[in-house]
Parts: C-alpha cells; sequence; structure tokens
C-alpha cells in the first residue's frame, strides 16, 4: 500500500469515527414498559385503596395540534418518563361523600372547587393528573383525537348533543382509552393539576405548582359540542382554581 492509499484509509477511518453515534445515545436503557403504539398496551386494572385504578405506561406522544385552538399549539413531543396509575372512573357523588350539581351515587361527582379536588386526592394518597398525563391517557402514543379513535362515534360517549345531564359512569365502556380509562370524552369534564400556561408544555416552568393561586387551572375532557370539532381529548380550558362549575369533576392518579 503506497503513501497516497494510506492517507486515504485514514481520512475514511477518522470520518467513520465523527459519523458514528455515542453509544450513550444508542444503548440509553428506557423503562421496560415504554410503549411505541397504543395497540402495544392491553389495560392493567387494580383496586387500589378502594377506587379502581389504569396502569399507564411510559411512553412518548404529541401533545396539542397544530390544527387546534391557538392555545392548543405548537405541538411537541412529551414523554412520560415513569408509569402511573390513574382512576378508570371520573369520583362518583358516592366516592367523595356527598352531591355536586347532579344527584345519585354512581354520578361523577361535579360543582367542587380545584382546591377541593386537589384535597382529596391527596387525602387517599393520590394527587390530580397533569395535563400531559392526563392528555397521553386519553390519546397514547397514536395521538388520537378521541380515547377510542380519531372519528366521532355518538354512542362511545355522552355529550349535550345526547343529554344535558351526566351519565352514570362507566356507561359508556367502548368508549374507554388505550389504557382502559373510561369517559375522557364526554361527561363530566375533569380538572387536571396544571395551571393554564401557553404551550409548549414544560413540567419545570411552575405550571405544576400546587400551591399556587396566580392563575387559573385547567380542564379537559370535552362535555359540550365541542368535541364535533374532532380534538375533544386535546382541547383544553380554563377556570380560577376557587370556582365551581356543575359540569366540572375530577380523577385522580397516584405514582407507580
Amino acid at each position: 500500500m503506497n503513501t497516497r492509499h494510506i492517507a486515504a484509509a485514514l481520512l475514511c477511518l477518522a470520518l467513520c469515527a465523527c459519523a458514528a453515534p455515542p453509544l450513550a445515545a444508542t444503548n440509553t436503557p428506557r423503562p421496560a414498559d415504554f410503549v411505541t403504539h397504543n395497540a402495544a398496551w392491553r389495560p392493567v386494572i387494580e383496586t387500589i385503596n378502594g377506587y379502581e385504578m389504569v396502569r399507564v405506561p411510559s411512553g412518548c406522544f404529541k401533545m396539542g395540534m397544530e390544527l387546534g385552538r391557538r392555545d392548543e399549539r405548537p405541538v411537541t413531543e412529551i414523554c412520560i418518563e415513569r408509569a402511573f396509575w390513574l382512576d378508570r372512573f371520573e369520583v362518583t357523588n358516592g366516592q367523595y361523600g356527598s352531591e355536586g350539581g347532579y344527584g345519585g351515587a354512581d354520578i361523577p361527582r361535579g360543582n367542587l372547587t380545584w382546591f377541593e379536588a386537589r384535597d382529596f386526592c391527596a387525602a387517599r394518597g393520590g394527587r390530580l393528573p397533569t395535563e400531559a398525563e392526563w392528555e397521553y391517557a386519553a390519546r397514547g402514543p397514536d395521538g388520537l383525537y378521541y380515547p377510542w379513535g380519531n372519528v366521532l362515534m355518538a354512542d362511545r360517549l355522552n355529550y349535550d348533543q345526547r343529554q344535558f345531564e351526566p351519565s352514570p359512569v362507566g356507561s359508556f365502556p367502548s368508549g374507554a382509552s388505550w389504557v382502559g380509562a373510561q369517559d375522557m370524552s364526554g361527561n363530566l369534564w375533569e380538572w387536571v393539576s396544571s395551571l393554564y400556561m401557553p404551550y409548549p408544555y414544560r413540567a419545570d416552568d411552575g405550571r405544576e405548582d400546587l400551591h399556587s393561586t396566580a392563575l387559573p387551572r385547567v380542564f379537559r375532557g370535552g362535555w359540550l359540542s365541542y368535541v364535533d370539532y374532532g380534538t375533544s381529548a386535546v382541547m383544553r380550558f380554563r377556570l380560577a382554581a376557587d370556582e365551581r362549575d356543575w359540569r366540572i369533576g375530577f380523577r385522580c392518579a397516584k405514582d407507580d
């Protein structure tokens, strides 16, 4: 091999070394339950402290929607690094111990402030889900518009074109999300832990301060005919944390 060939070989080796990704990038471990598609997960349901909860595995999804309203963009990839548990159903009047705007033991408990929802979850050893956790549990890595898919199916949820009162929880099992959570579209809207702040969502920018009263809190889920827009699992609304609305309820989360 002459000098020219040796030089070319050395240059090739140098370029290949520069182009190769670092080992840390290729061997970064992921949690054992990390999912990349909704269909890769089968719902896991357990009763924890008297409440049916579903396990939400770790994974990534695109939060928001570019064709949505201006407070639903920009779309950002959010990764849920640790699995968590989420109530299978909205908290009911019977579980809460009193009735909200609508009567019946199996009717979701509404007409309570964000503070009351936060404190109830804490008292049972849980918390409100973050806005990102809630949307991920509703849409999954596939980024569905609705918990069941991308097409509105009126027989899978209770909303204002069906009736103006909430249904008993679990009335629409075919509308369950990929993790088995029910009524994430329709029935009562739901408080989440997050302060109402612009996207992109960042858990470390102060929006998950559970003691702040500076801004309204977010509620999600859909009730009115906003679901016709095809973004009921994406839409976000806000209300002051000390205000009540008959059609806003909640469900709790718990760390794994």
